[in-house]
């Protein structure tokens, strides 16, 4: 799992169990809400760093930002 999404679980209060391989991770409902608010949050933080920037809004660019910010690969939509 990628390091920034541990860290955004990390802060739900997710339930971990290291028994076997892969790790499993357990989220209540509301702690499945939590972690999805959180990487909207996310989200949302990468996009209005370029706010106010001098070239136009480009779906793709925005697309590219968001995967780079998680590590995730670039080479599917």
């Amino acid at each position: 799992m990628n390091e920034r999404i541990k860290e955004l679980a990390k802060q739900t209060g997710y339930i971990w169990h290291a028994s076997g391989d892969p790790q499993i991770y357990e989220f209540t409902p509301e702690k499945l809400e939590k972690f999805a608010e959180l990487i909207v949050q996310e989200c949302a933080k990468v996009l209005l760093k370029w706010k106010g920037e001098p070239f136009p809004f480009d779906e793709d660019l925005a697309a590219s930002l968001i995967k780079e910010h998680f590590g995730v690969r670039n080479d599917y939509t």
